[in-house]
């Protein structure tokens, strides 16, 4: 799959779009207001959207690269979980080594298989 960037008008416009939404980030927690100083809220309608369009091109950029180096063969994400699998035990800390400076400022959780299972979103997978 080939990643083609918007042009100069396109890239400025989405950049102004993600700014504004980003710099409207607040919400009252206990009667506080809280400002979120950078990415996008949660639960705000935009950042779907915007989640989807940074892993959508992390992917195509970075991801299919790294997932044929570490020999992973199964990858899938919904929002922004992510889960990886092949059929050997893989230590996922060196995929992260090499995903991780292309996030910029996204800090990334791991849960290991236990048991033969894993929690993916709100399931269980179990190994048989």
């Amino acid at each position: 799959m080939n990643f083609n960037l918007p042009d100069s008008n396109t890239r400025q416009e989405l950049l102004t779009w993600y700014e504004t939404i980003t710099k409207q980030n607040y919400f009252t927690s206990k009667g506080n207001k809280i400002i979120q100083k950078d990415g996008a809220g949660m639960g705000v309608p935009s950042t779907g959207i915007l989640s989807e369009i940074f892993m959508q091109y992390t992917e195509t950029s970075h991801i299919a690269h790294i997932t044929k180096k570490h020999m992973i063969i199964n990858y899938f994400h919904y929002v922004d979980d992510i889960l990886i699998f092949n059929s050997a035990h893989t230590d996922i800390n060196p995929f992260l080594h090499i995903l991780t400076p292309h996030t910029l400022t996204l800090h990334f959780t791991t849960e290991t298989e236990q048991n033969n299972a894993i929690n993916y979103l709100d399931i269980s997978i179990h190994k048989i």
